[in-house]
């Protein structure tokens, strides 16, 4: 025998089980747990199945040997994390080698992230020891990689560079952000924005969890649209609803009609969506935070540079960019020439928290409400001569070059405009309120938004009485007489006019006077006194003399009681002076008007030809100025005249743009 010593003992610390054969000894190595570190999901889960989609997609390009990367981007809250969870246990299977998760917020520590540290984490998980030096670590974590089939799911990532570092050599690679990250696309990923859930969707989440008794399909609605479709902020209100089961739906949907009922979405702990913006807002730059301010104070859906730059805003534009980036704001539309943006409900809700004890609020308020009357007043001005109540204002904003500019601007601020004269209403800046109001008319009276003339005029008639206004509040309840009688509403439209022929003693504008008269008129049209509203507007015609733009509409006015009244004749004379003075003083808007109503005169005269000439003058023209529904008018003539033509062409070619406009 040799002289050495035969010995049973391993040294060092021994794992697992140690087998001995002869002379030979075999440690066992223990079996490393598969990772699954992604959370479980809700058992609730709705409308995402085009972002599923796009998971097994890249699960599909993964297989092929190269790392495969989703990116979904969107606003805390809107359920980035839940879609990620329920994506990891129901694909499963397709990463036999575990799903592993980093939350990059844990690891970021003044702006920076513990990348090497993330990294170690990986390696441990999938049973190999970090190397001391950070560098290794990446290199060894793209070398134990190489052969895995895994999911990594990183979390509240900021950076692009951040998702580079840690790109494995194989395997799904699943980002969740805050920011935008398009420069990921360079590097094959698939970058999606997660949006809210729609009415349909978040109503079905909340009856899963409330059952099918409780509140009604549209009560649940309404409570999806006031939390914004984020999933986040349902949870905040529907486990309210769950601790307080006699408590009724409808109630909380009222409740979070007031901004102070609404601060339940952002407190909850179930929700906790308030630290995670306070997060967002106290990383923006001076110039981002000075526009979460404006949000939080602007009455309105929303913003613009332009309106940021008129309140004081500094680096407008590189405000409205860093907001963008992550998730506070969103374009209205991808091709608005104003660069519109939005803000989520809950965004301004925040925003609203945020600025709520700003010392200057009031101040920046005051200044969000001057520049919209000033570009409404200038607006309202670019798009004709008509008398005007108020001294011009806005002199310092930018202008408008042609009609039609000036009434997309109306209508695309439509929203921000009724909400500026609301919120004026509310402060009892009685002067704003009356101005803006009658700088609206066109808006409202041209594209028929009556509904919000009537919400907005009930208003301003109230602050023109405050601010001991008789002209303005003529005017103004004669423009909520004449939205009733544009709803055929012609009793209360009546009563509206009573009510301001009372003060016709106090008014020193005698074209105000013709207002009234010119609204009877129309009125006694309306119930076919033909007779008397030729009177009317003959007294209108009277009080408006002087001024170019009164005499021709009231002549317009007049023409049609003629018509109507068996002159037509007559109808056409009137109507020629006022189309020779429309074009002498360039008043588009009339010169579009006057040719509907000479058809309307040819057509009773039985020159059926002339008409449709007519009426095509005033389609062509309203399609130049934007006037859709005054375009719309004229196609129904022409309809009816091809009719009585026989030109089958003609009424198809009308009919086929009436479609279009939705008439």
């Amino acid at each position: 025998m040799d002289d050495y010593e035969v010995s049973n003992e391993v040294s060092g610390t021994v794992y697992g089980n140690v087998i001995q054969g002869g002379s030979i000894t075999v440690q066992q190595q223990p079996r490393v747990p598969i990772p699954h570190q992604v959370r479980p999901p809700r058992e609730s889960f709705v409308n995402r199945e085009p972002e599923l989609a796009a998971l097994v997609g890249a699960l599909e390009r993964a297989a092929a040997g190269r790392p495969g990367i989703v990116v979904f981007t969107g606003l805390g809250g809107v359920g980035k994390t839940e879609l990620i969870a329920r994506f990891a246990r129901d694909y499963r299977s397709r990463f036999p080698d575990g799903d592993l998760y980093a939350d990059f917020q844990a690891y970021r520590h003044q702006g920076g992230v513990d990348l090497s540290e993330i990294v170690a984490g990986f390696l441990r998980a999938l049973g190999t020891e970090a190397p001391p030096v950070e560098a290794e670590r990446f290199t060894k974590f793209r070398t134990v990689t190489a052969e895995r089939r895994c999911l990594f799911f990183l979390d509240n990532v900021e950076h692009a560079a951040e998702v580079r570092a840690l790109l494995p050599s194989s395997g799904l690679v699943v980002v969740a952000s805050r920011r935008r990250l398009p420069a990921l696309r360079t590097d094959g990923a698939e970058v999606r924005q997660l949006g809210p859930l729609s009415l349909t969707a978040g109503s079905d989440l909340v009856r899963a969890w409330l059952g099918a008794e409780r509140g009604t399909d549209r009560e649940l609605a309404e409570l999806v649209e006031m939390c914004g479709g984020l999933p986040l902020a349902l949870n905040a209100i529907g486990s309210r609803l769950l601790d307080r089961d006699r408590l009724a739906v409808g109630r909380v949907v009222a409740e979070l009609h007031d901004r102070e009922g609404k601060s339940v979405i952002l407190d909850s702990e179930e929700g906790n969506l308030r630290p995670t913006y306070d997060l967002v807002y106290e990383r923006l730059p001076p110039e981002g935070r000075a526009l979460y301010h404006l949000i939080g104070v602007h009455p309105g859906p929303f913003v613009s540079a332009e309106l940021a730059r008129a309140v004081g805003v500094e680096r407008a534009v590189a405000a409205l960019d860093e907001l963008r980036a992550v998730h506070l704001l969103d374009d209205v539309v991808d091709d608005d020439p104003e660069e519109r943006f939005r803000a989520h409900d809950v965004v301004r809700l925040h925003a609203h928290d945020r600025a709520r004890e700003l010392p200057d609020r009031a101040r920046l308020l005051a200044r969000v409400v001057a520049y919209f009357r000033g570009r409404a007043s200038l607006a309202d001005r670019a798009m004709g001569t008509r008398v005007r109540l108020q001294e011009p204002s806005g002199e310092d904003l930018p202008g408008f070059a042609s009609y039609p500019e000036a009434l997309e601007w109306l209508q695309a601020e439509r929203a921000n405009l009724r909400a500026v004269v609301e919120a004026a209403a509310e402060e009892q800046w009685h002067g704003e309120v009356w101005r803006l109001c009658e700088s609206l008319w066109p808006l409202y009276h041209n594209r028929k938004h009556y509904q919000d003339l009537i919400a907005t005029h009930r208003l301003g008639v109230e602050s023109a009485q405050w601010d001991n206004q008789p002209n303005a509040v003529v005017r103004l309840r004669n423009q909520l007489a004449r939205a009733h009688y544009e709803r055929k509403e012609y009793g209360l439209a009546a009563e509206q006019l009573a009510r301001a022929t009372e003060l016709v003693p106090l008014v020193t504008n005698r074209i105000v006077v013709g207002v009234l008269y010119e609204t009877d008129g129309l009125l006694c049209l309306a119930d076919g006194r033909t007779g008397q509203a030729v009177e009317r507007f003959t007294l209108a015609l009277e009080e408006n003399r002087g001024d170019d733009h009164g005499e021709i509409v009231q002549r317009y006015h007049l023409a049609q009681a003629l018509t109507a009244d068996g002159r037509p004749e007559q109808a056409l004379l009137v109507l020629a002076e006022a189309a020779a003075r429309a074009e002498a003083t360039e008043d588009h808007d009339m010169v579009m008007k006057l040719p509907l109503v000479r058809a309307r005169a040819h057509r009773a005269l039985g020159r059926l030809d002339l008409a449709v000439e007519d009426a095509g003058a005033c389609v062509r023209k309203a399609e130049e100025l934007k006037q859709y529904a005054k375009e719309g008018q004229a196609h129904t003539l022409l309809v009816a005249l091809a009719e009585e033509l026989g030109d089958e062409d003609l009424a198809e070619r009308s009919r086929a743009r009436l479609r279009e406009l939705g008439l």
